[in-house]
């Protein structure tokens, strides 16, 4: 509750007027490369303030966001920006909740698949119906030759074998299109999930309903988020990050003191180390 409080009176009053207040002014004289300053906020958009009023809200930042310091950050020059590296923090801030949805995206398309025996019968159907459709073509072909000899009686018989093995054809097509609509734990709804923000979708929305999920808040904020991380990505490709001094660490990060692990970033210049998953930025 006093976080929310604090979140409402920074947007009413500024985050510079109330970073004197707390326990002795601590936060008074923040410099811009004091962890307790949010750098995915200085750079770009803080992850928090993506997802407000949502169901991926994801709560007030715990550290500062302060105008003032954003202003210098954009006033700086680029190699003082170098010299900080709080791009590769921001890229390490954004990957963070960019695998967390992508691990929701897997998880949420095998609760679709279909089950083993729905795949039994599928591919049982799916056999049935070539063995038909060869059974139609050779008999197709036998009433050619049987017509050509004179053989009447023969080829009337084997057009009636042709004519039930389409029929049982249509209807073995008919119970696989079934089998498709309905299968999978909601499968009527033919559900389908959102490669960028992990949402179900139905197949039968309407334009109005799919427009407001593409345009909705969480979407837009996935989809700006992912587009951030591949840009900056491509604009760090061959960058070290800087070397830090341990004071100068982000207390939240893999690399500070309380992650218990060494940094994502800084192997091989390739975008400075990161990842991406599954075929997705």
């Amino acid at each position: 509750m006093a976080a929310e409080q604090r979140k409402l009176l920074e947007q009413l009053m500024g985050a510079d007027q109330l970073i004197g207040t707390g326990a002795q002014g601590r936060n008074s004289q923040l410099s811009i490369t004091d962890p307790k300053v949010c750098r995915s906020y200085l750079v770009g958009t803080c992850p928090h303030d993506l997802f407000t009023n949502t169901k991926q809200d994801l709560g007030p930042c715990p550290k500062v966001h302060s105008e003032g310091l954003k202003a210098e950050y954009d006033s700086a020059s680029p190699a003082e920006k170098a010299k900080w590296g709080f791009e590769f923090d921001y890229m390490r801030d954004m990957q963070k909740y960019i695998d967390d949805c992508d691990r929701r995206i897997e998880t949420a398309q095998r609760r679709l698949e279909k089950t083993p025996d729905e795949i039994r019968q599928t591919n049982n159907l799916l056999k049935q119906i070539a063995d038909l459709n060869n059974t139609i073509n050779t008999g197709l072909l036998e009433v050619s030759v049987l017509g050509e000899t004179g053989s009447v009686a023969m080829a009337l018989n084997e057009m009636h074998k042709i004519r039930t093995a389409k029929q049982q054809k249509e209807t073995a097509e008919r119970d696989l299109k079934n089998l498709q609509d309905t299968s999978g734990p909601s499968g009527h709804q033919k559900l389908q999930v959102c490669d960028v923000c992990g949402a179900y979708l139905s197949r039968l929305d309407n334009d109005r309903r799919l427009a407001d999920h593409f345009f909705g808040k969480m979407h837009m904020g996935y989809s700006d988020m992912r587009k951030g991380f591949k840009k900056l990505s491509s604009e760090l490709k061959g960058r070290a990050p800087p070397v830090r001094h341990v004071e100068e660490e982000d207390p939240y990060s893999a690399g500070g003191r309380s992650g218990g692990r060494g940094p994502r970033y800084g192997g091989g210049g390739g975008g400075g180390g990161f990842r991406r998953r599954g075929g997705r930025w």
